[in-house]
């Protein structure tokens, strides 16, 4: 563990080194005036774990009008995005992100969360304040460069074991924050710990107290937890706690009982399995919103499951459910429109290739499928795929084998004509001149018409397409 210990420590050295140019100066500018300057928190612990980022958090026994004069004419940027009233001074230099905080004991008034800032003395008071004691170790940035590890809280101990736990008793840290039970379910998904009993046994006991917290704080904190490395962990102990019961109720609802005369698939593994296999398609950055609609894919199911006679259980319409309450709690957590609707959309057409069967699609049906699913094709495909998860091999290969003849019919079809863009033969005007209308709703129905036929038939001469609004005009008359 030493040994460990020791490596970790000179590799965190080695990258807050790459950092002189920006951490030397600073702290020769804050020393000059006799203040202290420390970098703590989540640039520690990333520094510690090789994983720092451009953000860089420090605290400090200088006063927020105080920081602000010391950085101004240093910093390459200086600005309040509103956490002056806090203590907190933002900067920018050299490319890296600067909050510089005063030392705080706060006092919280635990109904609103709201704290009643009040500045410290001493940094040991700071970090005891803080979320989980991974997050309060300190460095401290010498006027000669020099780097100085301060861990009052034995917070290296508890990431060498890989456990989250408060620095006071968790009870205490949680009704100070409540926000802090979700975060602590985050950290196991961004960085594979495992929260300690003491800290798992007290959100058990306090789950309700989330609701303390605004949606746009607890939905930021769940794309945190899904967009991390094992969101599969950290989604299992919101569960297991009660906090999903609280913030995503439709999540651990999917665990439907199994009894020995109704078999079917346990859903609420299905689904993470389901979003393992989407993750493992990602490229590049995590793709919340195919994330999202892995995990959330077969939400419907509970409020659709029905015995059928001889054993069987059925889900008809599950995913017509399922975007429904998509949009409910998505718009409940306060998430923008169109990320919404891209969710609730992957969730509404997960099972459309399922009528693909051995490939009687005609090329209108795969037209329709490109079409519906427009930009959001790339992930529907990732999706589709991710939703096998039997265990029967010759099973799991046809489906494959299916989905591939699909995405190349549709690589066939791209090819003769522009399946991204599908569009009527003739356009608003050539509508009204053909058939002498104003612009209204009439217009309308005649395009909506046309591009029906196009994707019935496929795109037509300028001749047919005028012959065949022709006749539909005059069937409407």
């Amino acid at each position: 563990m030493l040994d460990r210990r020791t490596r970790l420590l000179a590799a965190a050295a080695v990258t807050l080194g790459r950092l002189s140019e920006v951490l030397t100066p600073l702290g020769e500018i804050f020393a000059a005036r006799g203040f202290h300057l420390y970098l703590v928190g989540g640039s520690v612990r990333d520094a510690v774990l090789g994983r720092l980022g451009t953000d860089l958090d420090f605290t400090t026994d200088a006063r927020p009008e105080q920081v602000q004069q010391l950085l101004d004419g240093w910093a390459d940027q200086l600005w309040d995005t509103g956490g002056l009233a806090f203590g907190t001074v933002s900067a920018a230099k050299s490319g890296q992100q600067l909050e510089i905080t005063t030392f705080r004991s706060d006092a919280y008034d635990r109904v609103s969360r709201n704290p009643q800032v009040s500045f410290g003395d001493s940094l040991e008071d700071d970090l005891v304040r803080r979320d989980f004691t991974v997050n309060a170790m300190a460095v401290k940035i010498a006027a000669d460069g020099a780097l100085e590890f301060v861990d009052p809280l034995n917070g290296m101990e508890a990431l060498l074991a890989g456990v989250l736990d408060t620095p006071a008793a968790p009870e205490d840290s949680f009704n100070d924050d409540p926000l802090r039970m979700l975060r602590a379910a985050r950290f196991v998904s961004q960085l594979g710990f495992t929260a300690h009993p003491r800290v798992r046994d007290a959100i058990s006991e306090m789950s309700a107290e989330i609701e303390r917290i605004t949606p746009e704080r607890v939905r930021t904190e769940l794309d945190k937890l899904i967009g991390g490395a094992y969101p599969i962990d950290g989604i299992n102990m919101m569960c297991e706690t009660g906090l999903a019961q609280r913030v995503l109720p439709e999540v651990p609802e999917m665990k439907l009982e199994i009894d020995e005369h109704h078999q079917h698939k346990d859903v609420y593994w299905h689904s993470l399995t389901v979003l393992e296999q989407a993750i493992d398609q990602e490229e590049g950055d995590p793709d919340l919103v195919l994330r999202w609609a892995a995990l959330l894919h077969d939400i419907g199911k509970p409020d659709t499951k029905r015995n059928e006679p001889g054993g069987g259980v059925s889900f008809h319409h599950h995913e017509v459910v399922g975007a429904k309450m998509v949009r409910k709690r998505m718009r409940a957590l306060k998430y923008p429109k169109q990320f919404t609707e891209d969710v609730a959309r992957l969730v509404f057409l997960h099972l459309r290739f399922h009528g693909y069967g051995k490939g009687q699609w005609t090329d209108s049906a795969v037209r329709r499928y490109v079409t519906d699913g427009g930009d959001l094709l790339p992930r529907l495909h990732k999706l589709v795929r991710a939703d096998c998860t039997t265990r029967n091999k010759r099973r799991a290969a046809a489906l494959r084998a299916t989905y591939d003849d699909l995405e190349a019919r549709i690589a066939a079809l791209q090819e003769r004509e522009d399946l991204a863009r599908v569009r009527p033969d003739l356009d608003g005007n050539a509508i009204m001149e053909l058939l002498g209308l104003p612009p209204g709703p009439e217009v309308g129905r005649a395009w909506r018409h046309l591009k029906e036929l196009r994707l019935d038939r496929g795109p037509l001469t300028h001749d047919e397409a005028e012959e065949a609004l022709r006749q539909w005009w005059q069937s409407q008359q």
